[in-house]
């Protein structure tokens, strides 16, 4: 049986057809998280030997190698992603894994982060008009934009990234969602002591980069809107990965995944200790690109960088059965996620709209 159809048979994740006539789902909030420029290597392999005591990439020679190295390379995914290969795994599903042909990748060619975060938010790779990483308002509608439209969702959307090109990404400013990402404090009458503290910490730690900011920020302020606010709809963008990559220090970037990982867990523990969430949620994971796998290569991504596209995804919820760690030849790409959203949700992908705003696009239509 091939993979596609096991996935449809257990009424599962990433299938284009998953379309729902009536609610037939347990789902009915949705945790969306992306690691960004996380390589699906050190997601299925761990620490990657070529890297990891590297005098050029590690601050002292020997000083991962306790922490994060074993010669096994399933103890080493242990080791950096606990709460992944501990309960995600064993709970839910993990695709991506090459070695065996389950593979995952963006349909877009450019291989960087707008156009990545554009397709798996949308469902539609525009290499037309998503090519840069500029501050551009999304021309597509995301589908926390097409939720936040209907009324069971509306003002039940939002959203927080460590990158400052997110409002755009999501629109905020024609979507309505609140997005609070780069250095945006948290905003509103009555803020709880901890988003205070947030707030002035923000200002006073800055971090290595101008455009990301430090993803403990990013996780805590999230958090306080899922205790409190309570979104149906929640979408955590976590930013380190990629620019550590991108300075070259693996060390920090193996850090910083793995406390993602500790964030994850926190994450759906307080899912799972709330009724109002409480097997009712689904929680996606996944990222808006890969990134290259020699030691030149590693830190960069984009169209020249072969293996850039290669992504993958893990779900945990109560429509998905704990098939683990897919071991079954297939191809799935991020455009299908809106589309499994959805289908979790109960509801049907709004295609139609989606297509006549395409047929614009390409000069399909008369637009007089």
């Amino acid at each position: 049986m091939n993979s596609f159809k096991l996935l449809a048979i257990a009424l599962l994740l990433f299938s284009q057809d998953l379309f729902a006539q009536s609610k037939t789902t347990k789902t009915e909030h949705v945790v969306l998280v992306t690691l960004d420029g996380l390589r699906w290597q050190e997601l299925f392999r761990g620490a990657d030997s070529l890297l990891v005591d590297d005098t050029g990439m590690v601050a002292s020679s020997g000083s991962l190698l306790d922490e994060f190295w074993h010669a096994d390379p399933n103890v080493r995914r242990e080791k950096l992603f606990p709460f992944v290969w501990g309960t995600l795994a064993q709970q839910g599903q993990v695709y991506g894994n090459r070695s065996f042909g389950a593979k995952v990748d963006t349909q877009n060619k450019l291989w960087f982060s707008y156009p990545g975060y554009n397709e798996l938010l949308s469902g539609i790779a525009d290499d037309i008009r998503i090519r840069s990483n500029d501050k551009v308002p999304n021309p597509n509608m995301t589908f926390l934009e097409y939720l936040n439209e209907m009324p069971a969702y509306r003002n039940k959307v939002m959203a927080f990234g460590g990158w400052d090109v997110f409002p755009f990404i999501i629109n905020e400013s024609r979507s309505g969602i609140p997005v609070n990402a780069g250095f945006i404090p948290a905003e509103g009458t009555f803020l709880s002591e901890k988003e205070k503290l947030l707030n002035r910490l923000q200002e006073e730690i800055r971090g290595p980069w101008e455009s990301v900011r430090l993803d403990a920020f990013t996780h805590h302020y999230a958090m306080e809107a899922l205790r409190y606010q309570k979104p149906s709809i929640l979408y955590l963008a976590y930013g380190e990965t990629d620019d550590w990559a991108h300075d070259g220090k693996y060390d920090e970037y193996l850090k910083s995944a793995r406390q993602t990982d500790a964030y994850l867990k926190e994450i759906w523990e307080t899912i799972q200790s709330d009724p109002y969430y409480q097997n009712k949620t689904t929680m996606l994971i996944t990222v808006d690109h890969g990134r290259g796998t020699t030691k030149t290569s590693w830190k960069s991504h984009g169209a020249d960088v072969p293996g850039a596209g290669q992504v993958w995804l893990i779900a945990i919820g109560p429509d998905t059965p704990p098939l683990g760690e897919i071991e079954v030849e297939g191809q799935w790409y991020s455009a299908m996620l809106p589309r499994t959203i959805f289908g979790l949700l109960g509801l049907d992908y709004p295609e139609k709209k989606a297509a006549s705003e395409w047929k614009e696009i390409l000069g399909l239509t008369n637009s007089k």
